[in-house]
């Protein structure tokens, strides 16, 4: 595939203010808070999953250096206040109190590319109840779509073992979720995105050559064949199925030579197709040309292909969407507040099926002799006892307002995509079926003593 270069210093876009990204029952908890006092309490929230989407054996964290990102952008300047006056939205003491907003307090969680099981504490989140109450919406939005790519990612990227996978939906999603998502599904393995936003805000290699269109522009496959290698070179691919297959292979090896890149199959059976077109091409000579498929594939797909001579897979539609899971389907709860005398004491919901456990939360993995993962360990209210090679899961993002450093941006991605690897690598064989089942690894408490 040919790459567009993205050698430049990669940059974060600044955005207008985030700060309305933000549920209408926020703003009024708020002003009932203020009023009653309480909203200075101090607090702790926590966003963490019930369950795993149905079937699934583990998800995968992400979104978190651009939740990061955003909270730089969450201020109420003139026209953000404007419009709650207007709307009504809140009074005036909640207006000034607006006014005035900026995020002091600390958030810890789970480091990008981290593996979580059920009630994982993915973020946590301490501040005034004011504080920490109103970045509930921001905090869910961008975490329950970056985790849901990111999960779907990892499972294509494990059932393609070593061959790359392109991730290229940008054009079956939203134009920032597009970007989100390119983002999020090179955190979970993929080796390159096609959206070119995401390589400049990040860094991540982006990748491309031609569409049918392009083919059907010309007056034949073969001048079509000949610009595109003529402006990208040998090494680029060509798309062979516009019209028939083994005549677009040939016309491919005629025009580009032995030096072919790539042929790029987007239809059909794929896997007697992969077979006999690699047979053609080593026929012809081209033993060194790679395979490239996409057609609506997902893990299941990908799977399928393992014993076809694929190089690498294409993945838009299933990714993008999370393959079946569109949503991570986390929560954003408050598990720990001070009282009358400035004691924290924990609190928790009680409700059918969505329960949660008060208390602040402390996890480390529990790991074997071997380092293999054996459980999710959870405290609360204190760390949980390390038997000496396990591993502490929380990290501090946000220290009295200020953003540590290593998180956002580029850096923050190619840091997700390491400790993605070393997660993963300590998970038991079992988390790589695609069969349904229970998560790969229990989670267990312990109550501080």
């Amino acid at each position: 595939m040919t790459v567009s270069p993205t050698n430049s210093a990669p940059v974060v876009s600044t955005r207008a203010s985030t700060a309305l990204y933000t549920d209408h029952y926020e703003l009024t908890m708020l002003q009932a808070a203020l009023h009653s006092g309480a909203a200075h309490r101090k607090s702790v929230f926590e966003a963490f999953a019930r369950r795993l989407p149905e079937g699934r054996r583990y998800g995968v964290v992400a979104g978190t250096g651009r939740l990061l990102e955003s909270l730089q952008n969450f201020r109420f300047g003139a026209e953000e206040l404007e419009q709650l006056r207007t709307a009504g939205v809140v009074d005036g003491l909640t207006l000034d109190w607006l006014a005035d907003f900026r995020f002091a307090g600390d958030i810890w969680g789970y480091a990008e590319g981290e593996a979580y099981f059920p009630h994982s504490p993915i973020l946590i989140v301490e501040g005034t109840f004011a504080e920490a109450c109103i970045l509930e919406t921001l905090v869910l939005s961008i975490l329950n779509h970056d985790s849901a790519i990111a999960s779907a990612a990892s499972r294509m990227t494990g059932a393609a073992g070593s061959r790359p996978c392109i991730e290229m939906g940008s054009r079956r999603t939203h134009e920032e979720a597009a970007v989100a998502a390119a983002r999020a599904a090179v955190i979970g393995g993929f080796a390159s995105t096609s959206n070119l936003e995401a390589g400049r805000r990040y860094g991540v290699k982006t990748v491309g050559t031609a569409a049918h269109s392009f083919t059907l522009l010309h007056d034949s496959e073969r001048d079509a064949f000949a610009a595109q290698v003529a402006t990208l070179g040998a090494s680029t691919s060509l798309l062979v199925d516009t019209y028939d297959v083994e005549r677009g292979v040939r016309t491919a090896v005629e025009v580009a030579g032995p030096g072919l890149g790539a042929v790029r199959l987007d239809s059909g059976d794929l896997v007697a197709q992969a077979r006999w077109v690699r047979q053609l091409l080593d026929d012809l000579g081209n033993h060194s040309t790679r395979i490239v498929v996409t057609s609506d594939l997902d893990e299941f797909a990908i799977g399928s292909l393992a014993s076809a001579p694929v190089d690498s897979y294409g993945v838009g539609t299933s990714l993008v969407t999370g393959s079946g899971a569109p949503t991570a389907g986390l929560v954003y709860k408050l598990v720990s507040r001070t009282d009358g005398d400035g004691e924290f004491v924990p609190v928790a919901k009680s409700a059918l099926n969505k329960t949660s456990r008060g208390g602040r939360k402390y996890a480390l993995r529990r790991l074997n002799d071997a380092a293999i993962a054996t459980a999710e360990v959870v405290g609360i209210g204190g760390s949980p006892h390390d038997d000496g090679n396990d591993r502490p899961l929380l990290q501090q993002f946000i220290r009295d307002g200020e953003i540590l450093p290593g998180w956002t941006g580029a850096e923050g991605v190619r840091r997700a995509v390491q400790h993605h690897h070393l997660s993963m690598s300590e998970l038991p064989g079992t988390v790589m079926r695609m069969q349904r089942g229970e998560p790969a690894i229990p989670t267990e408490y312990e109550e501080e003593s």
